[in-house]
């Protein structure tokens, strides 16, 4: 039974490669945003001197927007790959390692999760209101206010997850001092 046990948990242990090609579309996704970006910027470049500055400005937000989604991309693929399938040592005596990589533990990989999605969806909302600026009327549209909506419920998630998050560093915390 004992080596039906230890069998089973190599197994178990080894079904965390499933993930890599995931990890490797992500990758594949990066170049694909990247080729986006490149669209989105020969866009920006040839109607340089035909747009104003709204336009203008709606555009360059377009293209934090994906250098944001790209960011968000990056923190997935490497935190994702080191907490669950292995870790990632052609970047340990790397000078150009990010700080935050091999440091990022499922709860803080969350945080910055909401903290991206929180920045991606106030870059949609400033589109929406610099195109409202643009227009006559002063009327919200129903896709903006669903937009305010889930900023909203962005924001309060980001809130209520560090919230948990603080609360059981301290509970752990006040567990471990009393063993």
């Amino acid at each position: 039974m004992k080596k039906f046990q230890h069998f089973l948990e190599v197994f178990i242990f080894g079904a965390r490669w499933l993930l890599a090609p995931l990890y490797i579309g992500l990758v594949g996704a990066l170049a694909l945003l990247l080729w986006r970006y490149g669209i989105e910027f020969v866009h920006l470049a040839e109607g340089i001197n035909d747009s104003d500055a709204h336009m203008f400005t709606l555009s360059l937000l377009g293209l934090l927007d994906l250098v944001l989604l790209g960011n968000l991309v990056l923190i997935v693929l490497f935190a994702g790959y080191e907490n669950f399938v292995s870790k990632i040592e052609a970047a340990e005596n790397s000078t150009d390692r990010p700080s935050w990589m091999g440091t990022i533990d499922f709860s803080g990989l969350k945080l910055k999760l909401i903290g991206s999605l929180v920045a991606l969806s106030v870059i949609e909302l400033l589109k929406d209101f610099i195109e409202l600026s643009n227009h006559e009327s002063e009327t919200v549209g129903q896709g903006t206010i669903w937009r305010i909506i889930l900023h909203l419920t962005f924001v309060v998630s980001g809130v209520l997850f560090a919230i948990m998050d603080r609360l059981g560093e301290a509970g752990g915390k006040h567990l471990t001092a009393g063993d």
